[in-house]
């Protein structure tokens, strides 16, 4: 049997305190976890090696009697001894009687029958993968270990459509998580395509281990007047000719409310005015918003009597003689 140093395991000293051996243990077990690692060997023999070494130095009993042994074993190997010819039975029967006050009973005795089991038969089983930890500490780590080990709940992912009205304002929408309602609230601007994480919402963890998350999905519907682009608004609204060539007010509906654009003379067909401060909110900062962008579409009169056709044609005159 090998001696497993496991400071060296946990890539820590050996006077390091038990809050640096746990920061350590989170660390590498993270990097090791099967999960990051499928189907690697190594990193599961990793996984298995950084359990097994927290499950002895997390614990200050079995820290204390691992620093024992592993004092016992350096003096012999430092004396010139092989690791092989390291004599566990003698260490095993010392430490026993150390704990148990030099009683000739002791740890493992049978009272019916007056002896001591030997190590091999006080530790009976036969799971090779860990035979250091189970003949000195007396129960399987490894793999078994790793099963007890708090996770996290899985994440749970939902989807949610607003209208762009909605993603304007902000607003609270239900969700059934784990069977029950819950009301997320969402900010003004939030955007299409945006992913939301709600943290702790998610499915129960194991084990002591925290929950998962709630991941939300947001996608904003189309309107049928306005195109968002970042947290800018473009809109296009009519104007009739006249409008167009001798200027006025075209009333228009905002989601600040319903507002007057002056629209210049001699507009053409196809301008684009911008009123500042009237597009989106930004998500992070909705004291702050984008333009609103507005397209001018001349509408050409229609049905004309016979007088403004007169009217049109003299006009057309003008200005071919000017």
């Amino acid at each position: 049997m090998e001696f497993k140093d496991y400071y060296k395991i946990l890539e820590v000293d050996k006077k390091a305190n038990a809050e640096q051996i746990k920061k350590s243990f989170r660390k590498l077990a993270q990097k090791y976890h099967p999960d990051k690692n499928p189907n690697d060997k190594t990193a599961e023999s990793k996984f298995k090696d950084i359990n097994e070494a927290y499950e002895v130095l997390g614990d200050p009993e079995k820290r204390k009697k691992y620093d024992n042994l592993g004092s016992s074993y350096n003096n012999f190997r430092q004396t010139g001894g092989r690791s092989a010819d390291f004599n566990w039975q003698d260490w095993f029967d010392k430490s026993q009687q150390f704990r148990t006050g030099g009683s000739p009973g002791g740890f493992g005795a049978s009272s019916s029958q007056g002896r001591r089991s030997s190590i091999n038969d006080f530790f009976s089983n036969n799971d090779s993968s860990s035979d250091f930890f189970e003949k000195i500490f007396g129960f399987a780590s490894g793999k078994k270990r790793a099963t007890k080990q708090s996770q996290t709940g899985e994440d749970i992912t939902a989807k949610v459509e607003l209208t762009i009205e909605e993603a304007y304002k902000g607003c609270v929408k239900p969700f059934l998580v784990n069977g029950k309602k819950i009301e997320v609230k969402l900010k003004p601007g939030i955007d299409n395509e945006q992913i939301l994480k709600i943290t702790g919402k998610g499915k129960p963890g194991t084990n002591g281990g925290a929950n998962g998350n709630l991941i939300i999905n947001v996608s904003i519907k189309p309107h049928k007047r306005l195109e968002r682009k970042g947290n800018d608004l473009y809109t296009t609204i009519d104007v009739d000719l006249y409008k167009a060539i001798l200027g006025g007010i075209a009333k228009i509906t905002t989601f600040a409310g319903t507002i007057s654009l002056n629209i210049p003379p001699e507009s053409q067909q196809g301008k684009t005015l911008f009123l500042k401060g009237l597009g989106m909110p930004l998500y992070t900062d909705a004291t702050k918003k984008g333009d609103l962008y507005i397209t001018l579409n001349v509408q050409v009169p229609q049905n004309l009597s016979a007088r403004e056709k007169e009217l049109f044609t003299e006009l057309q005159a003008l200005r071919q003689n000017s």
